[in-house]
């Protein structure tokens, strides 16, 4: 199976930000990736909706062959991936909020961390603060509306720009110097977020660790690539390929294909 694709689903265009950092860790293996635009976003869903949606897209994942499936949303991962990882027979990588390394290098003591009410409100969120986060305040921010903003194409607009001041500066007042992104959609901010944020604030994603761990993964199951000639990266949405495509117009040299209505 190590010339079968890679599986990657998101409630949308927002794990397309791990699908880059994957791409270039990994630059030899195939792709496939579903974006879930229609259902998103799951962060206001219930756990039973989200194990339901996560179960769906996997298992058109595996219909297609995936030797391994990368759940690039943190809502699903801290409400789904258990359920998953005890159902399937391929590995899973999941999406957590950075906030090990964010605690680790504050100086500050304190921590803004920006995210759906899906991963705000998990019990492997939690767990995860309380685990990585001793001596540190995390302040949390829901950022409501902001998926469906960065679906709808609007992620640069002022009123992507109101809205991220405004969930900023209860953080900032607060005296956060490390930021961290709990959406796979948010590293698509990151761009509005350097104009809003002063300079001494880091902005912490989880995209690189998630590449380096499926790298990890892959080779100890013996599943790495041996095929290292031109690439395939299939995209499929349930939504309007148009407000998938503009995600990728920086990624050229492979061949891609875009299909609607998974």
């Amino acid at each position: 199976m190590n010339n079968h694709p890679i599986g990657i689903f998101d409630s949308g265009v927002g794990g397309i930000s791990i699908w880059k950092e994957l791409h270039n860790r990994l630059p030899y293996e195939d792709t496939i990736y579903l974006a879930d635009s229609k259902n998103a976003p799951y962060g206001a869903k219930s756990k039973e909706e989200i194990v339901h949606l996560s179960c769906k897209n996997t298992e058109l994942l595996l219909e297609h062959g995936c030797k391994l499936i990368v759940v690039a949303c943190n809502t699903a991962t801290t409400n789904a991936i258990a359920y998953l990882r005890g159902q399937y027979p391929v590995p899973f990588i999941g999406i957590e909020p950075a906030i090990k390394p964010a605690a680790l290098h504050s100086r500050s003591g304190t921590v803004g961390v920006l995210a759906t009410k899906g991963t705000l409100s998990s019990a492997l969120f939690h767990s995860t603060s309380k685990n990585h986060a001793h001596g540190i305040d995390i302040i949390e921010q829901e950022g409501t509306g902001l998926v469906e903003l960065i679906e709808a194409g609007q992620g640069s607009s002022e009123h992507t720009k109101a809205l991220l001041q405004n969930y900023l500066k209860p953080m900032l007042d607060a005296g956060m110097d490390h930021l961290v992104l709990g959406c796979t959609h948010y590293p698509h901010l990151i761009p509005l977020l350097k104009q809003l944020l002063p300079q001494g604030v880091r902005i912490i994603d989880s995209g690189a660790a998630v590449a380096n761990q499926t790298f990890k993964v892959l080779e100890k199951e013996r599943l790495l690539a041996s095929d290292h000639g031109v690439t395939t990266h299939t995209f499929y949405t349930n939504s309007d390929v148009e407000l998938l495509t503009p995600f990728l117009t920086d990624v050229n040299g492979e061949q891609q294909a875009f299909f609607k209505d998974f």
